[in-house]
C-alpha cells in the first residue's frame, strides 16, 4: 500500500488496496489506521463498491451509527445523498432533498449534534453529475496549530453548543422536522479534540454551533463566526473531484467539510457510512463537567 500525500498539508491517496483489503487484513488495517490519523482524509479510487462492502470496511474502524430519523436511510447504517426521486429522476429545486443537500454545502463535521458524535464518515460515489458536486475538506488541525498560544489555551478550556436544527434553519426556517429537533437535542463540547494517538489537537466546530458556554449569545457567536472563518480562509482547502468508484474518509475530530454544488438537473446519488467515536477516540475528554453535558 502507497500513501501519497494530497492538499495543503492534510489529506492522502492510498493506493494498492481495496476496501476489502482494509476490512479483512489486519496489517492493511493498521497501515490505513496510521494513515488515517496522520492525514485526516483518505482517498480510495477505482473501487468496486458495494453497500455490503462499505459496510464492512466501515466497522473496521468503529460502531456504525445508525441513520437518524428524516434522512434517506432512516433506520439503517447507510445515508443515502441523492437528488434522485422514486420516480427515478431528479427532483425539482425546490424539492426538500435540494434543501437538504444545499444545507451539506454549509461547513460542517458530521454528527456533532448527536449524543455521540463522529470519530469518521466514509462517503462513496455511486452516480455523480459530468460538472461540480466537488466536497471541500479543511483542517482544523492544522488551524488550530496557527492560533496563537493565548488563544490555543482559551479553546482547550471553552465548550460550545451544537444544534442540527440550527444549522439547518440557515437554509429554511422548517427544514428541521419536530421529529428530528425532538431526536436531537442540543449537546455541548469541548472546542479543542486532541487526539489520543498523536497528542495533536483540533478545532471542534461546524455550522452546527451556535453558542459557547459562559459567554454572552452575541460575543459567543462571533467568536465561533471568527474560528469558522480562520479555518477555512482561502487556499487552505483540499478539494476533491469525484469519479465513480471514488470512496473518502475523514476524521470528523480533525476536519470539517462542505459540498460544492452542481447543476440542478443532473443526478448525484452518494452513500454515506458514519463511525461513533469511542473513548479510544477521546471522546470522554469531549464532555464538559457541567450537569447540562451531553450523556
Amino acid at each position: 500500500m502507497d500513501v501519497v500525500p494530497m492538499g495543503p498539508g492534510f489529506a492522502a491517496e492510498l493506493r494498492g488496496v481495496t476496501l476489502s483489503d482494509i476490512a479483512r487484513d489486519d496489517a492493511a488495517y493498521a497501515a490505513a489506521r496510521a494513515a488515517f490519523e496522520e492525514h485526516s482524509v483518505l482517498v480510495f479510487r477505482d473501487q468496486q463498491v458495494t453497500d455490503e462492502i462499505q459496510l464492512e470496511f466501515s466497522r473496521r474502524f468503529g460502531p456504525p451509527e445508525v441513520t437518524k430519523v428524516g434522512s434517506q436511510g432512516t433506520g439503517s447504517h447507510f445515508v443515502i445523498l441523492s437528488t434522485i426521486g422514486p420516480d427515478g429522476k431528479v427532483v425539482p429545486p425546490d424539492h426538500r432533498l435540494v434543501l437538504r443537500n444545499r444545507a451539506n454545502q454549509l461547513w460542517h463535521t458530521d454528527s456533532s449534534f448527536k449524543r455521540v458524535p463522529a470519530l469518521t464518515s466514509i462517503l462513496s460515489a455511486r452516480i455523480i453529475p459530468a460538472h461540480g458536486g466537488e466536497t471541500e475538506y479543511v483542517s482544523t488541525r492544522l488551524a488550530f496549530e496557527r492560533l496563537d498560544a493565548p488563544m490555543r489555551e482559551r479553546l482547550e478550556n471553552s465548550f460550545a453548543w451544537h444544534d442540527y436544527a440550527h444549522s439547518r434553519s440557515q437554509i429554511a426556517p422548517d427544514l428541521a422536522s419536530p421529529e428530528e429537533r425532538a431526536a436531537l437535542p442540543p449537546q455541548c463540547w469541548r472546542m479543542v479534540w486532541k487526539n489520543p494517538a498523536n497528542g495533536r489537537g483540533a478545532i471542534y466546530l461546524a455550522s452546527h454551533a451556535y453558542a459557547v458556554e459562559g459567554m454572552e449569545p452575541a460575543a459567543g457567536s462571533k467568536l465561533i463566526d471568527e474560528l469558522m472563518a480562520f479555518a477555512t480562509a482561502p487556499g487552505t482547502s483540499y478539494v476533491h473531484q469525484w469519479r465513480k468508484g471514488d470512496v473518502v474518509m475523514w476524521d470528523n475530530r480533525a476536519t470539517m467539510h462542505r459540498g460544492r454544488p452542481w447543476p440542478s438537473h443532473e443526478a448525484r446519488l452518494m452513500v454515506r457510512t458514519t463511525i461513533s467515536a469511542t473513548v479510544a477516540d477521546g471522546v470522554e475528554t469531549m464532555r464538559p463537567p457541567s450537569s447540562q453535558a451531553a450523556e
